[in-house]
């Protein structure tokens, strides 16, 4: 795999390495101790989640609060989406700034986010399936989230406004200058 570093620390593109003939192909999605020497970071995923969407929708901007923080790896299995991680880590130099990534089934590019970034993420085909390793276990009462349309983002979703598809709870979250981080860089 290919470690392809952003320009925001706590964030890396995974580009795995990915056999192909006429049958069709085949990766290895997750080595540990590739991650590890590649990344320099010990992840110890807990709990893999799959949502399907249908194009427009947009979920997002996710977290969990400490202690129940969570870096991810995200991947699209069919599909595409526009994946997005704006650091909210008070103290940072690039908090408020975000890295948007193209997830595709055929570029098979996974994003690692890391704790301290709210996560969120577009429907850009008819249909996507997502995929997600979590290194710490959901944990409702932790939820948090700041508004995906805060236009001091400046996040380009890549979808007309009046075709993004949202959840009830995920039209009221604050903007980031009304939101309080509980994350320190």
């Amino acid at each position: 795999m290919e470690v392809v570093k952003t320009a925001i620390e706590g964030l890396c593109i995974i580009e795995p390495r990915v056999f192909g003939d006429a049958r069709g192909y085949f990766f290895e999605s997750f080595n540990a101790r590739e991650f590890a020497e590649k990344t320099g970071l010990q992840v110890n995923f807990v709990q893999d989640n799959e949502s399907m969407s249908h194009y427009g929708v947009l979920r997002g901007l996710h977290f969990q609060c400490p202690p129940y923080a969570q870096s991810k790896l995200v991947r699209v299995v069919k599909g595409h989406v526009l994946d997005v991680a704006v650091d909210i880590r008070k103290g940072s130099p690039t908090y408020g700034r975000h890295v948007a990534v193209e997830l595709t089934e055929d570029n098979h590019r996974q994003f690692f986010i890391g704790k301290g970034f709210a996560h969120g993420f577009s429907v850009l085909s008819e249909e996507a399936i997502f995929q997600y390793k979590c290194d710490e276990f959901y944990s409702p009462q932790s939820e948090g989230a700041i508004a995906w349309n805060d236009p001091n983002l400046g996040i380009d979703w890549h979808l007309p406004a009046d075709q993004v598809l949202l959840s009830e709870k995920d039209r009221h979250h604050p903007m980031l200058r009304d939101f309080q981080s509980p994350f320190c860089f």
